[in-house]
């Protein structure tokens, strides 16, 4: 008796189990993640019956939705026309990735702006100054990254130079011209510059320009993504540091909402925006990411006074270690000298100042920390493969 009267109390339309279509993508690591945070919800406050099937995030709205019964969508609205078959079902829906933010469909999302901001300390903690941004034209969560990505930095007093990539691949051949055009774009940024990519996807793109320009990564351009899409990031070659975004509790929080909606909660008026995680450092920004924390010290150390003529009796100093303990160490965790970094960080700054003033070479050299424009000359020569005056040709489209 109990048991009946239990089943009279519920809501005359509700099912024992709701019935509740996920579209979410199998094909992406934000969307698996979604997925995960679902499962848990449902397995905490379950049970629900669910439907889903393997989909990418590009994949049309399935045609059975139109005739589907059920008690709640929650989905990954990546066009008006989902949103809009979504919302002719009449059910309880939720979306969970914000293309889409005028649907009337509540949102739950990761927080696009505090996803920039720890990708803009990561790179200003090592040191950069100069940055670049390579987005998705024409999407939404990507222009929020780019303009909060800027702001930070904008702020920080650093300058930001900004990339976009069309949002549809273009094939082969389309994929040729896209990586001449970035590697262009990569070629003309100041070095050494970090660059955000406003997701993992399109971290593999910017390091092969980076290579095709040139550049050296980490060293000369670092680069960080958003997703932390393991295979991706580890295929990269260096492995792509990224943003990682708390997808999974984007999936609870979203499984949440739409059990209490329906229930018969109303839908909320704002949109929920999720806190990312942190960062996970990998190869592509260990600049400074060094487990031995006196180096780390030393290169940051180096990375700021090199061009003032220090040695590496002044490295030592400023980190409280002795000269053939800092050497040995050095060695160790970067296998290079400690002088060698000294000269790398000027020729840097030798090659910013080429490429982006007017200034006599002998001031350049001066202002770069070298003795005089003849020894300017003989290092960035055996350096770079050129003179500081073919360089700066070179970095003017001059040939």
């Amino acid at each position: 008796m109990a048991t009946n009267r239990s089943r009279r109390e519920r809501p005359p339309t509700l099912r024992e189990r709701p019935h509740v279509v996920l579209l979410v993508e199998t094909s992406l690591a934000s969307g698996r993640d979604i997925l995960r945070g679902i499962a848990q919800y449902v397995r905490e406050h379950g049970p629900w019956s669910i439907y889903h099937e393997p989909r990418s995030l590009e994949d049309s709205v399935p045609r059975w939705l139109k005739r589907w019964r059920g008690d709640g969508i929650i989905a990954r609205l990546q066009n008006r026309q989902i949103a809009a078959a979504v919302l002719a079902t009449g059910v309880p829906a939720v979306d969970v990735l914000g293309v889409c933010p005028d649907s009337r469909v509540p949102l739950v999302r990761v927080n696009n702006d505090g996803v920039a901001r720890l990708a803009a300390e990561h790179l200003l903690e090592r040191g950069f100054r100069h940055f670049g941004f390579c987005g998705s034209a024409g999407v939404n969560w990507s222009e929020q990254r780019r303009e909060a990505f800027e702001r930070v930095l904008t702020e920080a007093g650093c300058d930001v130079q900004v990339y976009l990539m069309p949002s549809h691949g273009r094939g082969r051949d389309g994929w040729e011209k896209q990586e001449e055009q970035l590697a262009r774009w990569i070629g003309g940024l100041p070095r050494p510059a970090g660059i955000m990519v406003a997701n993992d996807p399109l971290g593999q793109p910017v390091l092969e320009a980076c290579r095709r320009a040139g550049a050296s990564v980490p060293d000369e351009i670092a680069v960080i993504g958003v997703d932390n899409d393991e295979p991706l990031c580890e295929m990269s070659n260096p492995q792509l540091s990224s943003i990682m975004p708390d997808h999974r509790r984007v999936g609870y929080e979203a499984a949440a909402l739409l059990d209490r909606m329906i229930h018969g909660q109303r839908q909320p008026a704002e949109q929920v925006c999720v806190q990312p995680l942190g960062v996970v450092t990998r190869q592509s920004t260990e600049v400074f990411a060094i487990e031995d924390l006196e180096v780390a010290r030393a290169v940051h150390f180096i990375r700021k006074h090199a061009c003032d003529g220090i040695g590496v009796e002044d490295v030592a100093a400023g980190v409280a270690l002795s000269r053939s303990v800092l050497k040995r160490r050095f060695n160790k965790w970067l296998g290079r000298p400690v002088h060698d970094e000294i000269v790398q960080v000027r020729i840097r700054r030798a090659q910013e100042l080429l490429g982006m003033t007017d200034l006599p070479i002998a001031t350049i050299a001066e202002k770069a920390g070298f003795r005089h424009q003849e020894y300017l000359g003989a290092v960035f020569k055996a350096r770079v493969g050129q003179t500081p005056a073919q360089f700066r040709r070179q970095a003017r489209g001059g040939g």
